[in-house]
């Protein structure tokens, strides 16, 4: 089970503007034409309950959305890019990685079905020449190149959504009873770390009906990386209620306890804040079944052991109403009076997307990234003019056209790149860099 996944998404470009003129024999006023270009394509993740697996970003780490369409005579504007969605699971959490350390940042955490979230924005359009006439540029020769999509980095991590999770030292019989339980079909055999990734199985009682996840591979040190269990540790955080499981037939109850509630803490130490219910397995076995008074005493003196310890057989199927009977009755108190669930299902991000007005379904979206701080800025070699408009205005137009530079000239001054020049101390005889164009001020 692919758990844990690195990906890079890269929304459309925006499509770039155009210069045009309409020059029709029965159109007396024909003029600048150009159209707008179209919107580059937005990227988002969806989460989907039907899937539980990253498996799906195994071998396919890009994405790319569709860029805009360039703009066309007429006035048409260009066709905006398709939105491209990627499936994800419910209770993918997604981080952004930045910088050469790849530190990273929590930017979503998708725990709905269908929820959305916008993980990058696509380019705005250019605008055609059309949108540059004014009342004393009647033959405007500039038009926007369109902006380029965002593109991230982003970690998935998943933490499966479940009602309660079954932990326990390897062979304790938790594949066994998540079997025996529910309709789930993990691998069964008479062997330690049988289960190599966690099974969700949905368990029906009483017209009733919850999810319960296997979680595989717990063992002394597990939170450092020992054994399995700190790749899947993270699941166990989704959970309402806890069943530990022990081997009732290995001897020494309490220590087995002790070691996977120490690893559970040491983990998270709110995991040891959920309710448990504490089950001995393999009644049926005649040693278990005489010491069995022995043991509930024992369990019952050890700090955190609250309620009736139950003894049950997982293959022999005997003791399963009383364990559904306690998994529901837990999991029926915690939601209905809030539990550390609650913590994790509540959007925590960065950003300021909320559900709308009658939205089911709140959709996410990041920070937009904030424009550069300085319009232009000095250089060994002279001036580099950084205003996005600016940028996309000169890369868009054809400035090997002296009326076309006179028309930029005069689109600096008004976007204010002209007084940041004046404030860097520019001038005559300096160069200025813009996008591709290189110019001598004067």
């Amino acid at each position: 089970m692919l758990d844990q996944a690195r990906i890079t998404v890269s929304a459309g470009a925006g499509g770039g503007g155009t210069i045009a003129f309409r020059r029709e024999k029965f159109v007396p006023r024909g003029g600048p034409a150009g159209g707008d270009g179209g919107r580059g394509g937005d990227m988002y993740l969806v989460a989907d309950r039907g899937i539980n697996t990253l498996n799906a970003f195994r071998y396919k780490r890009e994405f790319k959305a569709k860029a805009g369409v360039f703009g066309g005579g007429s006035n048409k504007s260009g066709k905006d890019g398709e939105v491209f969605e990627i499936i994800v699971p419910v209770g993918t959490q997604v981080y952004e990685l930045t910088g050469d350390d790849e530190s990273r940042e929590l930017i979503g955490d998708l725990t709905l079905h269908a929820q959305r979230m916008l993980v990058a924005q696509g380019g705005r359009g250019g605008r055609g020449n059309a949108r540059f006439v004014t009342s004393t540029l009647r033959e405007p020769l500039l038009a926007e190149a369109g902006e380029e999509g965002k593109k991230r980095v982003l970690k998935l991590e998943l933490k499966l959504i479940a009602d309660v999770g079954f932990v326990g030292l390897p062979n304790a019989g938790k594949s066994s009873l998540l079997a025996a339980l529910s309709n789930a079909t993990p691998k069964v055999a008479d062997y330690p770390f049988t289960t190599l990734e966690p099974y969700l199985g949905v368990v029906e009682h009483h017209m009733q009906t919850l999810v319960a996840i296997d979680i595989p591979g717990l063992i002394e040190g597990a939170h450092e990386g020992i054994g399995l269990g700190h790749e899947f540790l993270r699941h166990v955080e989704r959970t309402r209620v806890i069943v530990h499981l022990i081997d009732g037939g290995e001897g020494d109850a309490v220590g087995r306890l002790r070691t996977i509630n120490s690893e559970l803490g040491q983990f998270d130490s709110r995991l040891l804040e959920k309710p448990q219910i504490v089950v001995v397995n393999k009644v049926d076995i005649p040693e278990v079944e005489l010491l069995q008074s022995e043991i509930k005493r024992e369990l019952m003196a050890e700090a955190g052991v609250e309620r009736e310890v139950l003894f049950i057989s997982a293959v022999g199927r005997t003791g399963l109403d009383g364990l559904k009977d306690a998994m529901f009755r837990l999991h029926n108190e915690q939601e209905t009076g809030g539990d550390a669930l609650d913590a994790y299902d509540a959007v925590t991000l960065r950003d300021d997307g909320t559900a709308g007005p009658g939205e089911d379904v709140p959709v996410l979206r990041p920070v937009v990234d904030a424009e550069p701080a300085a319009a232009a800025i000095r250089t060994k070699d002279g001036f580099l003019v950084l205003h996005p408009r600016a940028v996309r205005l000169a890369t868009g137009s054809d400035l090997s056209k002296w009326k076309a530079q006179v028309q930029m000239r005069d689109q600096l001054k008004r976007l204010g790149v002209t007084e940041s020049l004046v404030e860097l101390g520019i001038k005559s005889g300096d160069e200025v860099a813009i996008g591709e164009w290189n110019f001598v001020w004067e």
